[in-house]
């Protein structure tokens, strides 16, 4: 998430989105999200308004960092896993995969995430990240099952797996000394029982549910 970006075509890059988030998040911890703008922000990295806003579209996208970048890391996870494991085996390592952030993150991942669980101005907008988060596991889903992504098993997976990370995150942040991947660990692993149903896949892809449970409101 803290990676620089490439510099912008046609104009000498004068900051990058990591210096950006670092100087946000100063800011955040000093003066809390609503009391920070975007000309405090750009302010504190030395550049205008105007350039900033290259970076990020608003306020509320900085602590979500470059997720468009992160969501192609998330696809390509998915994507490495190997076939011959089972559907719920490959989500959960992808998952698991995806959340491991190193200790030495700036801003630090937890300090991170905290600001977007917490912070009930980001609530409404992070509906919409949570959403493109769960769209990329419906689209492996459905390529695995050979269903589409908006069929009921790819849309179940994709809504168990972020409330089941979501609660890893949510202890994660009450227990400091906490693993996050440990805890990322036990919570995917009911992800089979959540299904209430193993999910068998056949070599051209099909699945053997029924055509009743790919569409209704029933899997079992």
């Amino acid at each position: 998430m803290t990676q620089p970006s490439r510099a912008l075509a046609g104009r000498p890059e004068a900051t990058s989105h990591a210096e950006i988030e670092q100087a946000a998040f100063r800011l955040f911890a000093e003066r809390g999200f609503e009391g920070t703008t975007m000309d405090a922000i750009a302010a504190e990295v030395g550049v205008g308004r105007r350039t900033l806003f290259r970076y990020y579209s608003s306020k509320n996208d900085i602590p979500w960092g470059q997720f468009d970048r992160t969501l192609e890391g998330f696809r390509q996870i998915l994507d490495d896993m190997p076939t011959d494991i089972p559907l719920h085996e490959a989500v959960h390592r992808a998952v698991v995969a995806f959340n491991d952030f190193p200790d030495n993150a700036s801003p630090p991942h937890r300090q991170r995430m905290r600001l977007i669980l917490e912070t009930p101005a980001l609530q409404a907008h992070s509906v919409l990240r949570y959403a493109e988060w769960r769209t990329v596991i419906a689209e492996y889903v459905a390529r695995r099952l050979g269903l589409e992504p908006d069929e009921l098993v790819p849309s179940v997976v994709a809504q168990v797996s972020l409330a089941l990370a979501l609660t890893a995150y949510e202890q994660w942040l009450r227990l400091p000394e906490a693993s996050l991947r440990e805890l990322l660990g036990r919570a995917m692993l009911s992800l089979r029982v959540h299904l209430g149903v193993d999910i068998e896949e056949r070599p051209n892809g099909a699945s053997d549910l029924p055509q009743s449970a790919k569409t209704s409101g029933s899997i079992e």
